[in-house]
Order: C-alpha cells, then sequence, then structure tokens
C-alpha cells in the first residue's frame, strides 16, 4: 500500500476504533487474519460452547474449521445436509451459547454496526443471547456513516451473499439491490447497533486486510 494511503487508512481505523470503544464495544485492530486467528484463539476457553452465524470473514481467517476440531462445543449452523427443523434448532442452540462469533456487514466510522439478516438468526443472537459475541471485519467493512453502511450492504454485501448462497434473486444477476420481493431474497431485517450498556460482552477486531463481504 502506498505511504500515502497506508496513513489515510490509519487514520480512518483509529476513528472507528475511538468511537466503537467510546460507544462501549470492546475494539481493537490486529494487521493480519493470522492475528486474528490467534486472538480470538486466546480469548475463548477450551470446552466452551461457540455458536456462529454464516460468515464468510470466518471462514478466511481460518475459524471455522478451527473450531469443529473437537476441543469446543462448536454449533455447526452451517453444517451441510440439514433439514429446515435441524438447523433451526441450531440457531435456537445459538441463543445459549458461552461465545458467539460472526462478522459485520458494516462498521461505522462514528461506531455504529450496521447489520442486515433474512432469516434474522444471526442479528438476533448479536443483539442477545449469547452471554460474550466476538465479531471479527476486515477494514473494508469500514463505513463513513449508517447511510453509506446501507449502500455498502446494497451495493457489495447483499449481491455478493445472494451469489454465494446460490438465492434465485435479481441482484445475483444484475449485482445490485432491486428491493425485490423474491422467496429467496435475503434482506429482511436490518439492525443499528449503537452504544452498549453491557461494555464486557460485545468484542470487535477489526483486521487490516479487505476480508468476507
Amino acid at each position: 500500500m502506498n505511504k500515502y494511503v497506508e496513513k489515510v487508512v490509519e487514520q480512518k481505523v483509529n476513528r472507528t476504533l475511538e468511537a466503537l470503544n467510546r460507544h462501549g464495544f470492546k475494539a481493537t485492530c490486529v494487521d493480519s487474519k493470522e492475528e486474528a486467528f490467534i486472538l480470538v484463539k486466546s480469548l475463548i476457553k477450551k470446552g466452551s460452547i461457540i455458536g456462529v452465524g454464516g460468515s464468510e470473514t470466518l471462514r478466511e481467517v481460518g475459524l471455522l474449521e478451527e473450531f469443529k476440531k473437537g476441543d469446543y462445543h462448536f454449533i455447526q449452523t452451517q453444517a451441510t445436509g440439514l433439514t429446515e427443523q435441524q438447523r433451526h434448532q441450531l440457531y435456537r442452540e445459538c441463543f445459549f451459547a458461552d461465545v458467539y462469533l460472526s462478522s459485520s456487514n458494516a462498521i461505522t466510522e462514528d461506531g455504529y454496526l450496521y447489520n442486515v439478516d433474512g432469516r434474522s438468526n444471526r442479528v438476533a443472537a448479536l443483539l442477545y443471547g449469547p452471554d460474550r459475541v466476538i465479531i471479527v471485519a476486515g477494514i473494508n467493512k469500514i463505513v463513513g456513516d449508517i447511510d453509506e453502511a446501507i449502500k455498502r450492504n446494497r451495493e457489495i454485501a447483499a449481491p455478493a451473499n445472494a451469489l454465494r448462497l446460490n438465492k434465485k434473486t435479481p441482484c445475483t444477476k444484475t449485482l445490485k439491490c432491486h428491493d425485490c420481493q423474491s422467496p429467496d431474497r435475503i434482506c429482511r431485517n436490518y439492525v443499528v447497533m449503537g452504544p452498549q450498556a453491557n461494555k464486557e460482552r460485545i468484542t470487535i477486531i477489526l483486521v487490516n486486510e479487505n476480508l468476507g463481504f
């Protein structure tokens, strides 16, 4: 990265961290996904019950495969071959997890998280239930404000996720949101997370790389 651009990005990250911490999140930044992997593992005791939302970021960091290895009770909500009833039951089990892992669709420089869900199991768990939440996000998720967060979801996150999930929605063809009424629509509930009452619950790890959608 050009040194001048690097300086601009550094200031942007610092502004975001300051705002997040001011809002009661425990926010920090690491240089790489390898460092993020090590940090997340250090925050979770062996034997912990771990819930998870669908996340390309967590997959890229290597955490999904790591927590399947047996030292943890990992609730595999994304396992293949599950019936809808089985998957629904796993989503409900996540509310009683010791730790919930996720990413975020967007994080604003003024300290807000913006997330969009179809089933809403992920946003529900972020808001309430699991004792602790750890959010891992690349710096590509940082935006100026909520308006930019909404635009980012409509133009990047939603079409990319719909493609990943093989959804039959207009955005998979045009790669932009149509505010569709498709049965396969994945954008159904929109959640802004602001200043937190419990300042120990949500840890946010920003990674100085582009990760996920």
